[in-house]
Protein backbone atom coordinates (compact mmCIF):
# COMPACT_ATOMS: atom_id res chain seq x y z
CA UNK A 1 0.00 0.00 0.00
CA UNK A 2 1.21 3.40 -0.85
CA UNK A 3 0.47 6.74 1.63
CA UNK A 4 0.28 10.32 0.96
CA UNK A 5 2.31 11.76 3.05
CA UNK A 6 3.33 15.12 3.87
CA UNK A 7 6.19 14.93 6.44
CA UNK A 8 7.29 12.42 9.09
CA UNK A 9 9.19 13.92 12.06
CA UNK A 10 10.36 13.58 15.82
CA UNK A 11 9.17 15.73 18.43
CA UNK A 12 6.72 16.31 21.45
CA UNK A 13 3.18 16.63 21.65
CA UNK A 14 2.76 20.55 21.13
CA UNK A 15 -0.70 20.85 22.63
CA UNK A 16 -3.75 19.15 24.13
CA UNK A 17 -3.38 16.85 27.45
CA UNK A 18 -0.55 14.66 26.46
CA UNK A 19 1.63 18.57 25.61
CA UNK A 20 5.57 17.64 26.62
CA UNK A 21 4.90 13.92 25.40
CA UNK A 22 8.03 12.81 22.70
CA UNK A 23 6.61 11.01 19.57
CA UNK A 24 6.77 10.62 15.94
CA UNK A 25 4.43 12.31 13.83
CA UNK A 26 2.92 10.89 10.57
CA UNK A 27 1.53 14.06 8.44
CA UNK A 28 -0.68 12.97 5.93
CA UNK A 29 -1.50 15.43 2.58
CA UNK A 30 -4.43 16.22 1.59
CA UNK A 31 -7.37 18.05 3.68
CA UNK A 32 -10.70 19.53 2.56
CA UNK A 33 -11.41 21.41 5.93
CA UNK A 34 -10.47 24.62 4.99
CA UNK A 35 -9.94 26.63 8.43
CA UNK A 36 -9.38 30.40 7.93
CA UNK A 37 -6.92 30.26 10.51
CA UNK A 38 -4.92 27.10 9.69
CA UNK A 39 -1.46 26.65 10.22
CA UNK A 40 -0.60 24.08 7.80
CA UNK A 41 -2.46 25.14 4.70
CA UNK A 42 0.43 23.64 2.93
CA UNK A 43 -0.93 19.95 3.45
CA UNK A 44 -3.97 21.09 1.84
CA UNK A 45 -3.85 19.65 -1.51
CA UNK A 46 -4.19 15.93 -2.46
CA UNK A 47 -1.30 14.95 -4.31
CA UNK A 48 -0.22 11.37 -5.52
CA UNK A 49 0.97 9.36 -2.88
CA UNK A 50 4.63 9.84 -1.83
CA UNK A 51 5.71 6.85 0.49
CA UNK A 52 5.77 3.54 0.25
CA UNK A 53 4.33 1.57 3.53
CA UNK A 54 7.89 -0.36 4.19
CA UNK A 55 9.34 3.09 3.24
CA UNK A 56 7.14 5.15 6.43
CA UNK A 57 7.84 2.53 8.57
CA UNK A 58 11.31 2.45 8.12
CA UNK A 59 11.55 6.37 8.82
CA UNK A 60 9.14 6.01 11.59
CA UNK A 61 11.75 3.08 13.43
CA UNK A 62 14.79 5.28 12.37
CA UNK A 63 13.39 8.13 14.02
CA UNK A 64 12.14 6.42 17.35
CA UNK A 65 15.83 5.51 17.78
CA UNK A 66 18.42 6.79 20.22
CA UNK A 67 19.92 6.96 23.87
CA UNK A 68 15.77 6.84 25.00
CA UNK A 69 13.77 5.16 22.33
CA UNK A 70 9.95 6.00 22.04
CA UNK A 71 7.09 3.71 20.84
CA UNK A 72 4.50 6.18 20.08
CA UNK A 73 3.15 7.61 16.79
CA UNK A 74 0.73 10.40 16.32
CA UNK A 75 -1.03 10.04 13.12
CA UNK A 76 -2.04 13.68 11.62
CA UNK A 77 -1.90 15.88 8.58
CA UNK A 78 -3.74 17.37 6.80
CA UNK A 79 -6.46 14.81 7.44
CA UNK A 80 -5.69 11.60 7.74
CA UNK A 81 -9.81 10.88 8.36
CA UNK A 82 -10.23 11.79 5.18
CA UNK A 83 -11.59 8.72 2.81
CA UNK A 84 -8.69 9.54 0.50
CA UNK A 85 -6.41 8.79 3.16
CA UNK A 86 -8.05 6.69 5.94
CA UNK A 87 -7.87 2.75 4.49
CA UNK A 88 -4.12 3.82 4.27
CA UNK A 89 -4.10 5.56 8.21
CA UNK A 90 -6.23 2.43 8.92
CA UNK A 91 -3.69 0.05 8.00
CA UNK A 92 -0.49 2.06 9.45
CA UNK A 93 -2.50 1.80 12.57
CA UNK A 94 -2.99 -1.66 12.29
CA UNK A 95 1.14 -2.77 11.42
CA UNK A 96 2.14 0.34 13.90
CA UNK A 97 0.28 -1.62 17.03
CA UNK A 98 1.19 -5.05 15.96
CA UNK A 99 4.79 -3.97 16.49
CA UNK A 100 3.62 -2.61 20.07
CA UNK A 101 3.26 1.54 19.68
CA UNK A 102 1.22 3.74 21.09
CA UNK A 103 -0.89 5.25 18.59
CA UNK A 104 -2.86 8.55 18.67
CA UNK A 105 -4.60 10.59 16.01
CA UNK A 106 -5.11 13.88 15.20
CA UNK A 107 -8.24 15.17 12.70
CA UNK A 108 -10.45 17.66 12.25
CA UNK A 109 -13.38 16.16 13.74
CA UNK A 110 -15.22 15.43 10.33
CA UNK A 111 -15.92 11.58 10.78
CA UNK A 112 -16.37 8.85 13.21
CA UNK A 113 -14.27 6.05 12.03
CA UNK A 114 -14.72 2.87 14.37
CA UNK A 115 -12.61 0.39 12.60
CA UNK A 116 -9.74 2.84 13.22
CA UNK A 117 -10.73 4.47 16.17
CA UNK A 118 -11.52 0.70 17.81
CA UNK A 119 -7.27 -0.44 17.56
CA UNK A 120 -5.76 3.04 18.43
CA UNK A 121 -5.04 4.19 22.02
CA UNK A 122 -6.43 7.77 21.90
CA UNK A 123 -8.32 10.24 19.40
CA UNK A 124 -7.93 13.93 19.26
CA UNK A 125 -10.71 15.87 17.54
CA UNK A 126 -11.14 19.19 16.83
CA UNK A 127 -14.14 21.65 17.57
CA UNK A 128 -14.38 24.32 15.22
CA UNK A 129 -15.25 27.48 16.46
CA UNK A 130 -16.78 30.38 14.00
CA UNK A 131 -13.44 32.15 14.05
CA UNK A 132 -12.18 28.98 11.88
CA UNK A 133 -15.49 29.56 9.05
CA UNK A 134 -16.00 25.83 9.47
CA UNK A 135 -19.73 24.62 10.60
CA UNK A 136 -18.96 21.91 13.19
CA UNK A 137 -20.82 18.61 12.91
CA UNK A 138 -22.17 18.29 16.56
CA UNK A 139 -23.48 14.40 15.49
CA UNK A 140 -19.94 13.68 14.49
CA UNK A 141 -19.21 15.08 18.25
CA UNK A 142 -21.78 13.20 20.38
CA UNK A 143 -20.75 10.29 18.94
CA UNK A 144 -17.26 10.74 19.54
CA UNK A 145 -18.21 11.42 23.45
CA UNK A 146 -20.91 8.71 23.42
CA UNK A 147 -17.96 5.77 21.73
CA UNK A 148 -14.85 6.58 22.92
CA UNK A 149 -14.62 8.42 26.42
CA UNK A 150 -11.72 7.58 28.17
CA UNK A 151 -9.65 7.53 25.06
CA UNK A 152 -10.39 10.77 23.50
CA UNK A 153 -9.93 15.16 24.08
CA UNK A 154 -11.85 17.40 21.91
CA UNK A 155 -9.69 20.45 21.39
CA UNK A 156 -10.98 24.27 20.66
CA UNK A 157 -8.69 26.92 18.88
CA UNK A 158 -10.22 30.31 20.73
CA UNK A 159 -9.70 33.74 19.15
CA UNK A 160 -12.05 35.47 20.95
CA UNK A 161 -15.33 35.55 23.03
CA UNK A 162 -17.76 34.36 20.62
CA UNK A 163 -15.41 31.58 19.90
CA UNK A 164 -15.08 30.57 23.83
CA UNK A 165 -19.36 30.97 23.77
CA UNK A 166 -19.82 28.82 20.99
CA UNK A 167 -17.74 25.76 22.19
CA UNK A 168 -19.67 26.48 26.04
CA UNK A 169 -22.81 26.02 24.14
CA UNK A 170 -21.86 23.25 21.82
CA UNK A 171 -20.67 21.78 25.28
CA UNK A 172 -23.65 22.60 27.58
CA UNK A 173 -26.58 22.92 25.53
CA UNK A 174 -26.15 21.40 21.75
CA UNK A 175 -24.34 18.49 23.72
CA UNK A 176 -25.72 18.76 27.37
CA UNK A 177 -22.64 16.92 28.24
CA UNK A 178 -21.51 19.55 31.28
CA UNK A 179 -23.80 20.25 34.49
CA UNK A 180 -21.70 20.88 37.40
CA UNK A 181 -19.37 18.29 36.60
CA UNK A 182 -16.86 17.65 34.25
CA UNK A 183 -17.38 16.53 31.06
CA UNK A 184 -16.20 12.59 30.42
CA UNK A 185 -14.00 13.92 27.35
CA UNK A 186 -11.25 16.77 28.25
CA UNK A 187 -11.89 19.67 26.47
CA UNK A 188 -9.28 21.28 25.68
CA UNK A 189 -9.25 25.44 24.42
CA UNK A 190 -6.22 26.63 22.69
CA UNK A 191 -5.77 30.51 22.49
CA UNK A 192 -4.96 31.05 18.95
CA UNK A 193 -1.87 32.56 17.43
CA UNK A 194 -2.48 34.98 14.55
CA UNK A 195 -0.28 34.73 11.85
CA UNK A 196 3.45 35.98 12.66
CA UNK A 197 2.04 36.99 16.42
CA UNK A 198 4.69 36.38 18.88
CA UNK A 199 2.76 34.87 21.97
CA UNK A 200 -0.31 36.12 22.60
CA UNK A 201 -0.38 36.57 26.27
CA UNK A 202 -3.10 39.03 26.45
CA UNK A 203 -5.93 36.44 24.63
CA UNK A 204 -4.07 33.94 26.62
CA UNK A 205 -4.98 35.63 29.90
CA UNK A 206 -8.60 36.54 28.60
CA UNK A 207 -8.98 32.95 27.82
CA UNK A 208 -8.49 31.95 31.38
CA UNK A 209 -10.57 34.63 32.75
CA UNK A 210 -13.53 33.56 30.57
CA UNK A 211 -13.19 29.70 31.25
CA UNK A 212 -12.99 30.63 35.18
CA UNK A 213 -16.04 32.81 34.79
CA UNK A 214 -17.92 30.16 33.60
CA UNK A 215 -17.01 27.64 36.45
CA UNK A 216 -13.87 26.10 34.37
CA UNK A 217 -15.27 22.92 32.16
CA UNK A 218 -12.55 23.31 29.92
CA UNK A 219 -8.92 23.29 30.32
CA UNK A 220 -6.99 25.88 28.83
CA UNK A 221 -3.47 24.50 27.09
CA UNK A 222 -1.40 26.65 25.00
CA UNK A 223 0.80 25.38 21.79
CA UNK A 224 3.82 24.46 23.47
CA UNK A 225 5.63 24.19 19.89
CA UNK A 226 4.22 27.66 18.84
CA UNK A 227 5.79 29.16 22.68
CA UNK A 228 9.09 27.16 22.15
CA UNK A 229 9.42 28.12 17.77
CA UNK A 230 6.95 30.97 17.08
CA UNK A 231 4.39 30.14 15.30
CA UNK A 232 5.57 29.82 11.58
CA UNK A 233 8.26 26.93 12.46
CA UNK A 234 6.84 23.70 10.69
CA UNK A 235 7.81 20.04 11.65
CA UNK A 236 8.75 20.65 14.86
Amino acid sequence: MNLRIHSIFRSTEGEGVHIGVPQVFVRFQGCNVGCLNCDSKETWDFTDDTMTMNEVLAKIEDLCQGVNPIRRVSITGGDPLHPKNSDAALELSRVLKKSGFYVNIEAAGTRVVNELFDIIDFISFDYKTPSTGVKPNAKVLKSLCDQYSGKAQIKAVIADKKDFEATFDMLTTTLGMYDNEKPDIPWILTPCYEPEEEFPTARFSEVVRMNEDFGAPFRVIGQQHKMIHGPNKRDI
